[in-house]
């Protein structure tokens, strides 16, 4: 009897996108059941891959803009948007990402999401109203000044000069607002909650995988902290304690003070934009997977918020991993949500062999979990 299998992956860092970990399981458990009807929804919290991700599930089209990278070097920006509801889907990395500059050439201090505020508008002037952003991937440090003043922000020291370099703001005094209503409404797709300022700020926790020193972190603060304060007494809100100001080196600040952005949970994106809960209400079994099931699945990740949804359903939800690193005890605790559990190491490959041939692998460990679950 043919059963209705939903099949939602998260991606497998360094090794799959979510897309390919869902082909690979939908290809290994149609080699064990052929009759079974396997939907296939990729999942993205906002970090890299949202676009593409988020454009596969609403199936709507990508569109290229001209823009530039992080550095200020010309590039095409991809977005997706849906024409019918004047729609766009944006992935902020695809100008200010990390993996579009080559490695150890540019210092955070030399770059800033000017880009990101370019393709805002844009999509204004292209008739977009509501855009969704996924914000991960970043290689600036900016708090969004560089989209503030793409958007028409300006930024003065004490002589009436402007300041265009982010890590000249330690000298800011005045700021002034541009007109309203050039971009579309923004809503940004991000799990991270670290505040913009202080020890779990933008710059001390991200900082240092996007290049930057401890030597770096002072003058990185004083220009943060007198951006905030400065931009809190210009437009009466003070979002530097918000969680998740701190996200993509502060851009999930500068959204939300400079172009009015409202921060939400990525799944909590990713689940309302595709109807995930009507999906596994239909389904008869639900798998979801990544590159590690641990402790932080069962505390919020997206593989986790599945499997506790499907538990609120009543619809079973297997999870599959390259690795488990879950205990016998948090495996059988009342708290882990998932019906079944199953990954690639020890049982079917060495973790060299499961990096190795990531795809192959989870095909093999999906077709085992198809051949081993009961018919319903």
């Amino acid at each position: 009897m043919s059963r209705q299998i939903l099949i939602v992956p998260d991606k497998f860092k360094g090794t799959l996108t979510a897309a390919e970990a869902a082909e690979a399981i939908a290809s290994g458990w149609a080699a064990a059941w052929q009759g079974d009807q396997l939907e296939q929804l990729p999942m993205s919290d906002g970090g890299d891959g949202f676009g593409e991700v988020m454009a596969a599930s609403l199936g709507i089209g990508e569109r290229l803009f001209p823009g530039a990278d992080a550095a200020g070097r010309e590039r095409e920006i991809p977005c997706w948007l849906n024409a019918e509801c004047n729609q766009a889907v944006v992935e902020t990395a695809q100008s200010n990402g990390l993996a579009l500059l080559p490695s150890g050439r540019f210092h955070p201090f030399e770059l800033d999401t000017f880009g990101v505020g370019q393709l805002l508008i844009q999509l204004g002037q292209a008739g977009v109203k509501t855009c969704i952003a996924g914000i991960g991937g970043s290689a600036t440090n900016d708090a969004g000044f560089g989209m503030a003043r793409a958007l028409g922000w300006r930024f003065f020291d004490e002589d009436g000069q402007e300041i265009q370099q982010w890590i000249q703001l330690d000298k800011l005094t005045s700021v002034t607002l541009p007109k309203p209503g050039a971009w579309p409404s923004v809503t940004v797709a991000s799990d991270v909650t670290n505040p913009l300022l202080g020890p779990d700020g933008a710059t001390r926790i991200y900082g240092p995988q996007k290049g930057m020193r401890e030597e770096d972190f002072a003058k990185a603060d004083a220009c943060f902290n007198r951006l905030a304060m400065i931009t809190a007494e210009t437009i009466g809100t003070d979002f530097a304690i918000t969680p998740g100001a701190g996200a993509a080196g502060g851009l999930g600040y500068g959204l939300m003070a400079f172009a009015g952005a409202t921060l939400r949970s990525g799944f909590e994106v990713f689940s309302n934009s595709t109807g995930l809960e009507s999906r596994i209400a239909k389904a008869e079994l639900v798998i979801t997977a990544e590159g590690a099931i641990d402790e932080q699945t069962l505390m919020g990740k997206g593989t986790g918020q599945v499997a506790q949804l499907c538990e609120r359903l009543a619809k079973p939800c297997v999870g599959l991993a390259g690795q488990l690193a879950l205990g016998q005890a948090e495996r059988e605790s009342a708290a882990n949500p998932f019906y079944q559990l199953a990954a690639v190491v020890p049982d079917l490959a060495t973790e060299q062999e499961s990096m190795a041939d990531a795809a192959n692998c989870l095909e093999r460990l999906a077709k085992r979990l198809a051949k081993d679950l009961p018919p319903s």
